[in-house]
Parts: structure tokens; sequence; C-alpha cells
């Protein structure tokens, strides 16, 4: 293509007409121009057609044909500047050193996407705009250069025959690669056999509740049918691509990753299955072990009601990012969306997993649309499971209002629709900010935050199980029930929502007492107990196997007990008399709901929680004792000496209260695991006072 009318050195035996052919038919040319214009296709491709395993094959074969092409391309542009020196600056000449200056950049921010899609977290922001822009202003530079070269050839030498029969041999010779390189992309994408999915029920599949075969849970797919669990499953995956490995440490020890392994619900679930039907137990798994629910679990009875994948993964995080819809009517009231997997995503072995994870940073747009929805920063979200009832469908009888920690904060002082930065929602306080180096890092649209800021939210979802991960030895149970603790304590700082939240414990308590007594006389006294911190209900959950408690203890100088409420006896059961938050529900026939069987509760004869900003109080008696010394009284001991009391050695009665709390009552657990098991669950102290009370 070189217009040079002078002879190099080189070649003084050829004619300007030769050189000029030559250049045309050099197979290096032809092979450069074919690579850029498959290059130029597929990017074009890969920008603006929509997410397609055409699109995913055209990110990979640009990727390597953009790589084969770096060598030879600048072994052809070294030749052609050296061979175009001399030729005077002209529009096009101008058009080919802006065309490379246009493609080194995209080369090299090429090679930059290329290298942080293989081997970093994320592919940046910055790069990826670079290579865009670059590759456009590529195409918008060479296409004229090329172009006005051939124009004005034609325009000057149109009776040249071997430079026509050249030009013609150039644009059959590139016309062949680029459609063979189109040609190969069909190939390599024909070949392609994506792993299938069975998103069918099993034959034996029990359709109980009707036409929706999922109820009674309310939980449904975006298809109405079932899911392939290696469809929602493998949460592992997402920790060993190098890109969310924190999360999902963080998800492994939390309440959503073991929702369906727990034992105690697993205990329920069976005792629920043997008593209603297997199929009832679809009611629990929309929220605790949506995996096995929809690929068709919950059916005829096996002991098998749980899937392996949903048994360890509970709510993984493919199912929790693939909700698209929910409402706050609770009982798991969403809609799952089925994502659209990457080629080679769910295909074993390292390259598989290798090429899946580069397309995945490489061309991320379907990644984020799936799984990284604006929903998912919404209480409502969250209130889709964190509220539940029971109706008729289930107890035989109607509806009853369970759990309801999502209307709690709705009602509460921590919702302010009309200034949202007021608030403080579900996810400031269960799930804080962490520093990090994950994709996910920085979120522009949350006020609290910035895009820049270099935290993710924590997956640990700390709330009030501190039994559970010690129960199961979970990876990072130890750290998850310190966290857990520390938090029921009120320790917890989390400084985005310092300036909204008191400091110190969460459910503070003070005791109210009289500040002397004389001997002999009931003394009555008050423990008061404020929701200072909880955004809903405390205690909160299920309410029938929740315990927090009130622990007074009165002695005197020296230690000897006076009275106390609220302590343990020898098999792990709070005493009798004790002030406990709990609720009582009943069945129809009026029968205590004891062992969780809340399939048969049709309401409650007592409940006693704190509304967030309430308090409540405690209220005990006792006597003073009426053996008591008392300053300036006149002793006389055995060998009749006498002396008087001094100030100093005044009497006094000591009371300390605690609130306490635990996750799983005694006689429940007695139930699900046997008394001989020796199992009980851990007790938290959550706050406490003291005082002392003087004898008169």
């Amino acid at each position: 293509m070189d217009q040079n009318e002078e002879k190099t050195v080189a070649e003084p035996e050829l004619t300007r007409s030769q050189r000029i052919a030559r250049e045309w038919r050099a197979r290096l040319a032809v092979a450069v121009v074919a690579l850029l214009i498959f290059e130029s296709i597929t990017g074009l491709s890969i920008y603006f057609l929509p997410f397609s395993v055409t699109n995913q094959f055209a990110v990979l074969l640009h990727t390597a044909a953009g790589l084969l092409v770096i060598v030879p391309y600048a072994w052809y542009q070294i030749r052609h500047a050296l061979l175009s020196r001399r030729l005077p600056m002209t529009g096009t000449k101008f058009l080919g050193y802006a065309a490379l200056a246009a493609v080194s950049v995209c080369v090299i921010s090429g090679i930059a996407v290329t290298y942080e899609s293989a081997f970093s977290v994320r592919m940046s922001t910055a790069w990826q705009l670079v290579h865009t822009l670059s590759g456009f202003v590529s195409i918008a530079v060479l296409v004229p250069h090329i172009g006005l070269i051939l124009l004005r050839y034609r325009s000057h030498h149109t009776a040249d025959q071997l430079v026509n029969a050249a030009q013609r041999a150039f644009g059959r010779g590139v016309a062949t690669w680029s459609v063979a390189l189109l040609g190969v992309t069909a190939l390599v994408i024909y070949a392609y056999t994506p792993v299938q999915l069975r998103n069918e029920f099993p034959e034996d599949y029990s359709w109980k509740y009707g036409k929706n075969p999922f109820a009674p849970s309310l939980a449904m797919t975006s298809t109405g049918g079932a899911f392939d669990p290696e469809s929602m499953a493998n949460s592992e995956t997402c920790g060993t691509a190098g890109c969310h490995e924190q999360i999902v440490e963080e998800w492994l020890p939390s309440a959503h990753r073991y929702a369906a392994m727990d034992k105690a619900f697993q205990a329920i679930q069976a005792t629920m299955a043997e008593n209603n039907g297997p199929e009832s137990t679809r009611y629990c798994a929309g929220c605790h072990d949506p995996i096995s629910l929809f690929s068709g679990n919950k059916t005829v009875y096996t002991d098998e009601l749980t899937q392996p994948h949903g048994y360890q993964e509970g709510i993984s995080c493919i199912a929790c990012h693939s909700i698209a819809r929910t409402d706050v009517k609770g009982n798991a009231n969403y809609i799952m969306v089925q994502p659209t997997r990457y080629v080679y995503e769910l295909d074993k072995g390292p390259t598989a997993k290798f090429i899946s994870d580069f397309l995945i940073r490489a061309y991320p747009e379907n990644h984020k649309k799936s799984f990284a929805r604006d929903l998912y920063k919404t209480p409502e979200f969250c209130g889709a499971c964190h509220k539940q009832f029971i109706d008729k469908e289930i107890n035989n009888v109607g509806w009853v209002q369970l759990q309801n920690q999502y209307d709690n904060w709705r009602q509460s002082r921590w919702h302010n629709p009309d200034d949202p930065e007021r608030s403080i929602t579900c996810r400031e306080c269960h799930m804080r900010l962490n520093t990090s180096f994950d994709p996910a890092a920085g979120d522009r649209t949350d006020f609290n935050r910035t895009a820049s800021d270099g935290k993710h939210r924590d997956h640990r979802f700390i709330g009030a199980n501190q039994f559970i991960p010690e129960l199961h030895n979970l990876p990072g149970a130890d750290k998850q029930v310190a966290m857990t603790e520390e938090w029921l304590r009120g320790d917890t700082v989390i400084p985005e929502i310092a300036d909204r939240w008191m400091t110190g414990p969460a459910i503070p308590l003070e005791i109210l007492a009289p500040p002397n007594a004389a001997p002999g006389e009931e003394i009555s006294l008050k423990v008061v107990l404020t929701n200072n911190k909880v955004g809903h209900d405390f205690p909160t959950g299920p309410l029938d196997i929740i315990q927090a408690w009130v622990d007074l203890k009165v002695t005197d100088s020296t230690g000897k007990e006076v009275y106390r409420s609220g302590a343990l006896n020898d098999r792990n059961f709070i005493k009798e008399g004790s002030f406990i938050f709990k609720a009582e529900g009943i069945d129809q026939y009026g029968n205590l709901i004891d062992r969780h069987n809340l399939w048969e509760m049709v309401g409650a004869r007592f409940r006693r929680s704190l509304f967030p900003g309430f308090s409540d109080a405690a209220e005990f008696s006792f006597f003073c004792p009426a053996t008591i010394q008392l300053p300036g009284e006149i002793l006389e001991t055995e060998q009749d000496h006498k002396f008087q009391v001094s100030e100093d050695q005044r009497e006094n009665l000591h009371v300390t209260a605690r609130l306490r709390y635990r996750k799983i009552d005694q006689f429940l657990m007695n139930v699900m695991f046997g008394e001989e098991s020796g199992l009980t669950t851990r007790i938290t102290d959550i706050s406490s006072d003291s005082l002392t009370i003087q004898i008169r």
C-alpha cells in the first residue's frame, strides 16, 4: 500500500507498480487487516448486542485474536512506517498516524483488561473505558485511512492492471480470512454443549395444596415450575474465583447458611412431616430451604426432605441474589428468577472454571444484572421472610400472626419515611460495613457510603443466634459467636449510624429500690428494661422457644443469699415465677405450643416483649432478714465482753440483676435431642445493674 515512488536499496530491480503490488499482496498485511476486522466485528457485537452464548464466545475469541495480532501488527506497523516515512504529510498519512496511536492504545488497554479479567478480582472501569473508546477511535480512523488510499490510487492509476490485480487479491484475502475467522467462531459456538438443567418436578410430586406447587409457602419461581438445584447452589464457587472470598467466609457461619442444616430446624421439620405430611414442610422451606423447595424435594415422605445442596447451603448466595420481587405479606412471599449462567459456569474442572470466571470479569454486565438489584438494599427485601403467619391452610382454624420483625421496624422510631437519611434499616445494623477488597465494595446509591469507600456489607448477618454455629462447629463459628454476643450486649460500634444510635447496652436495665429498709420489713423493687437499640421487638423470632429473663439476686454482707429470682435449676430450667419475655401459644384445644409445633397454633394466652423505644418493669418483693446487726447495738460475747457495732460494720443488702438470653429453652432442647444428650444452649448476659440497700 506504499505510494513512495523512490526505489529502496533493497529492491532496485522492482518497478514502482511492482513495489506497490507487492505491498498489497503481502500476507502480513492481509492477516493483520483480517484480524483487525474480526476484532472490530466482535468488539461491536460485545458492545451493542445483548448477553448471549454467541457474545460470550465473541469475548473469548476477541481476546484470543487480540493477543494473537499483537506481534504481527507491531511488525507490520514498523515496516509500514519505515516505507512511508519520506512521503509528504497528507490527510491520509495523518490518519495513518492517528490509527497507529489509537490501535496502540487499544492493544495496551486490551492487554490490561485481559490480565485483570484472568488474574485480578475485577476488571478496572478505567481500563475498560479506555479500551472501548480507543476501539471506536481505531475504527473511525482506520476505515477512512484505507478508503482514501484506495480511492486516491484508483483515480490516478486505473490502467495499472498489476496494482489492480494486487488490490483485488488483497480484498479477497482479507475477506477470506475474515469469513474464516467468523466461521471458526460459528463452529466453536455450534460445538458448545451447555450443561442441561432438569427444571422438572419428580414424577411422584404431590400437589396436595392445589395449583401452586410450592404452597403453603408463598415463595414462587418466575416460571411457576421447578428449578434444578445446581442452578441455585455451589456458593463456594463465589469464593474460589478470587472475587467474593471475604463475603463467602462471612456467610459460612451465618444464620442464612445454616438455615436448613440447623439441627433444631431438621428436628421440627421431621415432626411436622410426620404429623401433617411432608408437603406441609414447604411452609418452612420458602425461608429456610429454598433449594430443596424449588427442586421438588418437599414431597413424598423420606428422610431426605432436605436436598443435599439445600442442607449444606440453606439460603445460598444464588438463592438470595436471584430474588427479583418481594411482597411484605410475609411467609417467603417472593419470586425467584433462575439466573442465566455463563458458558462453562456449571461445568466441572479447573479449565471450565477459569473460562467462566474470566468471562464474568471480562463481560460482567449479566452477572451484575442477575445478582445486584437495588431491591436487596431495602427492608422490604428482608420483610419477605422476616414476617410470618399461620392461616387455615396450616392450622385448620384461621389466621394468626407470628414473628414480625418488618412491621415492628416500620412502626418504630427507626423508620422515617419522610426523611430516609434519618432511618436506620435492617442492613445498616445487621450488615455492618467491612474494609474490603471485594469487587462489590463501594456503593454510590447508599447515603451512608461512597462509590470508593473500599467497604462491603458484612454477610454474617449478625443477629441473636449464638448457639447453632457452635453446635455445628461451622467454619468461623468462634468469631461468629463472639460477634453475636458483643452485638447482644450492645458493645458493637457502627460508625455510619453512630449519630442516630445510642451507646451502651441494647437493652439496658436499671434497679429501682428503696435506699434503706428495716429488719423484717417487706422490700419492693423494680427492674426497668428499655429497648434502646433493637430495631424491632426484643426478643424477636419464635418466642415460644427463645428465652430472655431477669436474674435477680439479693445477698447480705456475708454473701448469704437472701432472695433469688431467675436462677436455673440443676436441669438448666428457669425456676418458676421468674420474669421472662416469651409467648405461650395454644392450639385449638387450649394446649400449650411447647414443641415449636406452630402448625397447630391458633392464638396465644400470653405474650411479652419490648417494642423499640419502650420500657417494661419486672417487679419483685421480699422481706428484709429479721435477725441482723445494727449500728449502735450493744453485743455481748461468751466471755461477757461487751462492744458496740460501729458505723463501718453497718449491714447492707446487695442487689444485682442481669438480663439473660438463650436461643432455645431447655424443654425443647430435651424434646429434640433427648435429656440424656446433655445439650443446653449458650446463655449471654445482655446487661446488668447493682445497688446496695442499707439497713436502718
